[in-house]
């Protein structure tokens, strides 16, 4: 098995469901006797929170790279948001990051997929390093909500969602905001909040959810078992 270098932190509930899920998944394959070598750093969400590119960058750089030399072979970040430092770190380590745009455009292409709505936080919804990435590198044509919509998700998620807290009346929110999306004609709805598949599990509302957690997760387990496919 190869070894995994995980960024987490942002938030520690988030990091909990994808270490959770990579050492659970893992073991349905090579048995619940073994496990997956993990290498795990995480940061303070405050250098999230304070929304500095220059420290943000600065902070996962230094993570990366401390990754890499305790043996990773590959870097995960255990969360949407903090993929806006990927484009910055990537050509100063030597080994690749695990791209959550990745795992959600193919799995896009492979449900046919092409016009899906985003929803999240403030910096993933109108930010360019997930919906720019998915239209560019996956052909796929990204709806965002409207402005006043924007910032009620951001609340919910910065101060409910990714300190565990998971309401009705964000539940609430976030089904209401669904269905003015679909008048917009969207195939999908892309989950781009670790924490929004928890919140909205078993809810159906007629369209299919990519849940970027699970998608991500499911590409770390594909690596670390060696059967990642282009």
């Amino acid at each position: 098995m190869k070894t995994l270098g995980l960024i987490g932190g942002t938030s520690w509930h988030s990091t909990l469901e994808y270490y959770k899920a990579i050492n659970k998944n893992v073991g349905k394959i090579i048995g619940t006797s073994s496990n997956p070598e993990l290498i795990l750093h995480s940061i303070n969400i405050e250098v999230m929170r304070a929304q500095i590119i220059d420290d943000i960058n600065a902070k996962y750089l230094d993570v990366s790279q401390k990754l890499q030399k305790s043996g990773a072979e590959a870097i995960m970040i255990c969360a949407n948001t903090p993929h806006m430092a990927v484009e910055y770190v990537q050509p100063k380590i030597e080994i690749p990051f695990l791209h959550i745009g990745e795992a959600t455009g193919k799995a896009a292409k492979s449900k046919s997929l092409k016009k899906l709505a985003l929803i999240g936080n403030k910096p993933t919804m109108t930010k360019d390093f997930l919906k720019t990435y998915l239209s560019e590198e996956y052909n796929l044509n990204i709806v965002i909500p409207g402005a006043a919509d924007v910032e009620e998700s951001h609340y919910f998620v910065s101060k409910e969602l990714t300190q565990g807290k998971f309401t009705d009346e964000a539940r609430n929110f976030y089904k209401q905001l669904i269905q003015k999306l679909r008048k917009k004609n969207i195939d999908g709805v892309i989950l781009g909040c670790t924490e929004l598949p928890i919140l909205l599990k078993n809810i159906n509302l007629g369209l299919p959810f990519l849940a970027t957690t699970d998608l991500h997760i499911e590409m770390g387990v594909d690596f670390i078992l060696d059967r990642m496919k282009n």
